[in-house]
């Protein structure tokens, strides 16, 4: 019997006809859900949490980046993370009134004074009770208009009303050189904000075109750990400011950087703040930078940055009293700092157990990092040596060390000099 090979092919795939009254319209919308349908997934985002604990910390943020970087999307998305209503306000196209509330004639003014009308979309975040309130375009906001903002920032009143705790702030800024029309932020706006550069990450854009979006893990605050993590924030920044006075007010005298971050009293306490929420939640070093430096600007914010390593550096005279079982930092800066401290230890007590102990700790050291961390120490701890001291043994094990970090200074040093004589 002979085979139908027309009843054997593949069956192709017919669109259906469009339906007899559709529009173009109609289709187009069609193609524009289809645009629209697309997927998420999971992704860390050190930026998003900055801003997220910043939020969560109840202080009001700034999130500068150039035109069309994606700051509106992330708030979206930063909304419907924490199951917040979204009030979008552009500052820029607002008059003072509209932020320091429009007089209302009273039926008697003499005797009942004439009140502040707050705007709409002030009285429906009181009447919600919660939400996120958006400033955007604030550089391209007028001076009156950013005065204006003042006591909305900081106090939360909007005329005579006053703005509930369920309410945050996040404002975005483009800089200055791509504002239409920008405006430098005023010191005492810029002061009130934690200021956050927003980037774009280019995996994240390819990924997202292709139909795959991040959907980020926001960072969630460890219950017990709460009293631990105030305490650490006020020993950091109150260790600083003692140790650095002229750290507490620092007003910049470029215009530029005045409205941005600078150290003042009340950045120090949104900084203080931030501190706790970062290490309760578990944040990262960079999210802990990038939160510190957004609030008392980069010169204020590494020093504190480098004052907190400092307080997490192992006490010396704990690992002179147990080298073998000494827990030394992983981190290269952080284990050179502790082996330099535990040197100077002994040379502002100096007696032959300690001097031992510290030998048989760079011994340790050796044993479990880089080589080159010991030499210096180790230098500095044979000059500390009493004629009536034997040599340890231990210092066999680290001459070879020191020896060859020498030959490979001294090989760099000549490579330099090659390259410099070619030139």
């Amino acid at each position: 019997m002979p085979v139908d090979i027309a009843s054997t092919s593949s069956t192709t795939t017919v669109a259906p006809p469009d339906p007899p009254h559709a529009s173009q319209l109609d289709v187009a919308d069609e193609l524009l859900t289809l645009l629209h349908d697309t997927a998420t997934e999971p992704r860390p985002d050190a930026q998003l949490e900055a801003l997220t604990l910043a939020v969560a910390a109840d202080l009001p943020v700034l999130l500068w980046g150039e035109p069309g970087i994606g700051k509106t999307a992330a708030l979206t998305q930063l909304a419907t993370a924490l199951d917040l209503p979204l009030t979008t306000v552009i500052a820029s196209v607002h008059e003072p009134s509209d932020f320091s509330g429009l007089p209302v004639v009273g039926d008697d003014p003499a005797e009942q004074g004439v009140p502040m009308a707050p705007p709409d979309w002030a009285v429906r975040l009181v009447r919600a009770g919660r939400g996120l309130l958006f400033l955007d375009e604030l550089s391209t906001a007028p001076p009156a208009v950013q005065a204006a903002l003042l006591r909305l920032v900081l106090e939360r009143r909007i005329g005579a009303l006053r703005l509930p705790r369920g309410v945050r702030i996040v404002a975005a800024a483009n800089p200055r050189s791509s504002a239409a029309d920008g405006w430098e932020l005023s010191p005492p706006l810029a002061n009130r904000f934690v200021h956050l550069p927003w980037a774009h990450d280019h995996e994240v854009v390819v990924r997202g075109l292709g139909g795959t979006w991040p959907r980020a893990t926001l960072p969630r605050l460890g219950r017990t750990g709460l009293p631990e993590a105030v305490a650490l924030a006020r020993r950091a920044v109150c260790g600083l400011l003692s140790a650095r006075p002229g750290l507490v007010h620092r007003l910049p005298a470029d215009e530029a950087r005045r409205g941005g971050p600078w150290p003042s009293p009340r950045s120090w306490e949104m900084t203080l703040r931030l501190i706790a929420f970062a290490t309760a939640a578990g944040s990262s070093r960079d999210v802990l930078s990038a939160l510190v430096r957004g609030t008392v600007g980069d010169g204020p914010g590494l020093e504190l940055l480098a004052a907190m390593d400092r307080m997490d550096l192992p006490d010396p005279e704990v690992l002179l009293a147990d080298p073998a079982g000494a827990a030394l930092p992983e981190r290269g800066d952080l284990r050179q700092a502790a082996l330099d401290a535990v040197v100077a230890a002994v040379r502002n007590r100096p007696d032959r157990p300690r001097w031992d102990a510290a030998w048989a700790l760079l011994v340790r050291a050796l044993e479990t990092g880089a080589p080159d961390l010991v030499v210096v120490p180790a230098t500095t701890l044979a000059t500390l040596r009493r004629e009536d001291w034997d040599v340890p043994a231990s210092i066999e094990r680290l001459a070879g060390a020191v020896s060859l970090s020498r030959r490979a200074d001294r090989a760099a040093a000549r490579a330099a000099r090659a390259v410099e004589t070619d030139r």
